[in-house]
């Protein structure tokens, strides 16, 4: 059976048998015309763009940078970008950004290629392999997320990249985590670093956030809070660290977003930042993410314990956040369903409450409160004084 060599030379041969066949007897290379018998030998990919889309000029930095370091690395590779411009002008102005080759701009072209290869949308990155990439797979997004990594574009790689990223966020253990992008350690606010082995053995706190979101400032005030009330005791005081994983938008927002923070921060330069976005799926900020003294991940939902329990929730293991849900339940099972208060007239229901300010003493309670849903009126269970009917 013919293997998966021999479908990537017969995809390849089909892409040059074309050109010929519609009249394409070169390839420009810069200003120079090269014969596409150049890219025997070499794996070959279509970069199928246009300089009116966004995207496509957006992903095309990061598709120079892959190529250029494949280059570095003496992988035979070559990229032929085929426009989907509809002016020679702005065909020409994009393809002065690209070290690869292209496909002159030919409208009868466009149409047979993207009829052939089956592109919808660009940017459209298609390798000439035997292992077929889906739409569903995103091969633009790997390539986004891994760089060259992702060489040499088959499904298998992509499968790996998945199980590594799986496999770091299970474990969570630091040395692979960080350390890949060739920083080994983290900052303070005050500029001091932190080897990353000196953080082997804590709990430690993944802290995904940005000064531009209001959000993440006001989560980044609880934080601190809580923070610091683990530290000051004493048999707490150097098993956790918080680690922040920024996506400001520029050093000096990343700067003024750390003055803040008692903890350690990924330099803004460090790549690893993205890499721990991508490994721990972070969609939305703010977020944090623990990692057990043991080194594995213990919560991807820090940000709700530390919410809801406080510096009690330490050391973010299971068993603790049990015990705090069992003393929680048994509070409320010794509290009566419903009572009637001389300062309300309905009559006021037990209720489960993360959060909630208490109409009688203004202070913020939590768990447990006495609510009317008429009014929306709660009280603190230790504030309710009862009528003389019940």
């Amino acid at each position: 059976m013919a293997g998966p060599d021999y479908k990537a030379n017969q995809d390849k041969d089909d892409f040059l048998q074309l050109l010929a066949a519609l009249g394409v007897d070169f390839l420009l290379s810069g200003e120079e015309k090269v014969s596409p018998i150049s890219c025997a030998g070499k794996m070959i990919c279509l970069f199928f763009s246009a300089n009116w889309c966004r995207p496509c000029r957006t992903f095309t930095p990061q598709l120079v940078q892959l190529y250029n370091t494949l280059q570095k690395r003496g992988e035979k590779l070559e990229i032929i970008f085929i426009s989907l411009d509809h002016d020679k002008n702005e065909f020409e102005q994009y393809f002065k950004t690209m070290p690869w080759l292209a496909v002159p701009l030919n409208t009868e072209l466009q149409k047979q290629l993207c009829g052939k290869y089956h592109v919808d949308c660009i940017p459209s990155f298609i390798p000439l392999c035997g292992d077929h990439i889906l739409k569903e797979d995103d091969l633009i997004g790997f390539i986004e997320d891994y760089g060259a990594e992702v060489f040499p574009f088959t499904r298998k790689r992509m499968q790996e990249l998945k199980a590594m990223d799986c496999a770091k966020r299970v474990e969570g253990r630091l040395e692979e985590l960080f350390g890949n992008r060739g920083y080994n350690y983290v900052i303070s606010s005050h500029g001091g670093k932190t080897q990353i082995s000196q953080l082997v053995g804590k709990t430690i706190g993944l802290y995904f956030g940005a000064y531009w979101s209001p959000p993440s400032r006001s989560f980044t005030a609880k934080l601190s809070k809580v923070y610091k009330e683990i530290m000051d005791k004493t048999e707490n005081h150097h098993s956790l660290e918080v680690i922040f994983v920024s996506t400001d938008r520029n050093l000096d927002e990343f700067k003024l977003n750390i003055m803040d923070m008692p903890w350690l921060a990924i330099p803004y330069e460090d790549e690893t930042r993205g890499d721990l976005y991508r490994i721990f799926d972070v969609k939305a900020i703010p977020t944090l993410v623990l990692i057990g003294a043991d080194g594995k991940t213990s919560s991807e939902n820090g940000r709700g314990l530390v919410c809801l329990y406080g510096a009690e929730a330490f050391p973010f293991t299971e068993e603790r956040i049990y015990e705090l849900e069992t003393a929680v339940k048994k509070e409320g099972e010794e509290l009566p369903s419903n009572v009637e208060d001389i300062k309300h007239e309905h009559v006021l229901k037990l209720e489960f409450a993360k959060a909630y300010v208490c109409d009688f003493c203004k202070l913020q309670g939590r768990f447990w409160a006495f609510s009317c849903h008429v009014c929306d009126y709660d009280l603190h269970p230790t504030c309710v004084q009862l009528t003389n009917n019940v």
